[in-house]
């Protein structure tokens, strides 16, 4: 949720001109990150969870590419283009987390995987 007032606090700053281009874009795809995820986290089966989840870090990659073109365009500055983009590292990172346990929950070991699985320290999942 603080992405999305972040993002609103950015997009205040936009020319009026971009009130149905960028900025209604932005905005969208900030919403639809968290609403997609509560609105997965409501349905009956894990396999519709993750479904939800992988639309929602689409439209979190879709905020992060929009954030970029807000800079090149000189809509936002250097310093909140890094804080906007540090909070869509930090929600990718949940996100992402999110999804590999739900894709391991239910079986012992992930796919291509045996029984004694070392912890991974990257951010991918399998």
């Amino acid at each position: 949720m603080d992405l999305v007032v972040s993002c609103y606090s950015a997009t205040r700053k936009f020319p009026d001109r971009e009130a149905f281009g960028l900025m209604s874009q932005m905005q969208r795809a900030a919403i639809s990150t968290p609403a997609n995820m509560a609105e997965g986290q409501g349905r009956q089966h894990r396999s519709e969870f993750i479904q939800f989840l992988c639309i929602a870090n689409g439209s979190l990659t879709e905020l992060e590419t929009h954030v970029q073109i807000a800079r090149r365009l000189n809509y936002i500055g250097d310093e909140e283009e890094r804080q906007l983009l540090a909070q869509t590292g930090e929600v990718g990172r949940l996100l992402n987390g999110l999804l590999c346990y739900l894709r391991r929950k239910g079986s012992p070991t992930a796919p291509g995987q045996t029984g004694n699985r070392q912890p991974r320290t990257d951010n991918s999942c399998v």
